[in-house]
């Protein structure tokens, strides 16, 4: 059994330069920060939940005997069936191993709840219209991807269906009611937090935020919904491991101290705080394994990790290779995403979407996105709060 080496945290695709006028494009967990593959010997792809055989038909766009005008006979689903498209990347050099483990998480949850039949279909922004019009004309009844943004504009206006896109939507794309996301995005994270420690009863947290970009990114999410539930700024510091006096004189005059900050600074202002100093975080700090340094610290994470009792956690496997903690988050997130797409295969257009996920409590809201609610639990025990 192969290991798959470790991601950097929080990676999952490369950083397109302000330069090339483009912002970053794939947005799971830590959307935006610099992608370094999954490493594994050559000639072997890795090796996840292994799922029973299950027909992949090949999309009649593509197939030698397809009518040259392009016209296509829609097939019915295997009575009783769903049938669900998985169109994904899986062959793209950049995004083909994420899209491996997505896929995996879908066929893990396939194979356990046997409601749906899948329709895999290997998709890059290039060809992606082409091949979802053909998974729709050979009988798919909802769809699950893509997963860049920019693939997602392009298919925007074309959706048919009731499909999950994997990603946040951007603005500029198409508006159509049969698209939906789901996705990890940490702004989400963010304003959670932010409400999490106002129902906590704290009223003036200090916010100390690191200077890469997704620090960044959390810090403004967290300020801007701190300002929103509590009508009040919060106070916020910028890390600085060269010099922390001043981080820790406001730090004592605070009531809480929330952190936008990369796993190894996080540890070492813990370290530095005195344990009476209340410190809350996201889940880029559990990274998994042993984090001493880390212990007390009040954070919010998807069920998958923090509730093993959870019933939906229990009833799907577990990757059958070992994966990094923010690699496997992408498998969560194809045992969710093949749930809601049988949710939304049956369900009346315009009715409520809710599901106690493996990735949160999931629940549609405005602009078809699924939002997520989290439970908190503590650093160096399983204890939830």
């Amino acid at each position: 059994m192969q290991r798959l080496t470790p991601l950097l945290v929080g990676v999952l695709l490369t950083w397109l330069t302000p330069v090339g006028a483009q912002t970053p494009d794939y947005i799971i967990q830590s959307n935006g920060a610099p992608m370094r593959a999954l490493v594994q010997p050559p000639g072997q792809t890795p090796r996840l939940a292994t799922p029973t055989p299950t027909p992949t038909p090949t999309p009649a766009a593509v197939r030698a005997d397809a009518p040259a005008s392009g016209a296509l006979a829609a097939k019915p689903a295997t009575r009783g069936k769903i049938r669900i498209g998985v169109i994904l990347p899986t062959e793209s050099s950049a995004l083909g191993e994420a899209a491996a483990v997505v896929r995996s998480g879908v066929e893990a949850a396939a194979q356990v709840d046997q409601s749906a039949e899948l329709y895999s279909v290997d998709a890059t922004g290039d060809n992606v219209v082409e091949r979802y019009r053909a998974a729709v004309a050979d009988g798919v009844n909802v769809v699950i991807g893509p997963l860049s943004r920019e693939s997602i504009a392009k298919l925007a206006p074309s959706v048919t269906v009731p499909t999950i896109a994997l990603n946040s939507i951007d603005r500029q794309a198409a508006a159509n009611p049969k698209l939906y996301s789901l996705s990890l995005i940490v702004e989400g994270e963010a304003r959670q937090l932010a409400r999490l420690m106002r129902d906590d009863g704290r009223a003036n947290p200090l916010l100390v935020v690191g200077g890469d970009a997704l620090s960044q990114r959390l810090g403004k999410a967290f300020a801007d919904e701190w300002r929103a539930v509590t009508g009040k700024p919060a106070r916020q510091m910028a890390f600085d491991a060269n010099d922390m006096t001043q981080l820790l004189q406001a730090a004592g005059q605070a009531d809480a101290v929330a952190l936008a900050l990369e796993v190894a600074q996080a540890a070492k202002l813990k370290s530095a705080l005195t344990p009476d100093v209340p410190v809350y975080g996201t889940s880029q700090l559990n990274v998994g394994g042993v984090q001493p340094e880390l212990a007390g610290v009040r954070f919010i994470d998807m069920p998958w990790f923090l509730m093993p009792a959870h019933p939906a956690v229990q009833r799907y496997p577990h990757p059958a290779v070992p994966l990094t903690r923010q690699t496997e988050r992408l498998y969560a997130l194809g045992i969710d995403a093949y749930r809601l797409a049988v949710q939304l295969a049956v369900s009346r257009p315009g009715a409520a979407v809710r599901l106690d996920g493996v990735t949160g409590d999931l629940k549609l809201g405005r602009d078809r996105a699924f939002e997520r609610q989290l439970p908190a639990g503590v650093m160096g025990g399983n204890a939830l709060q």
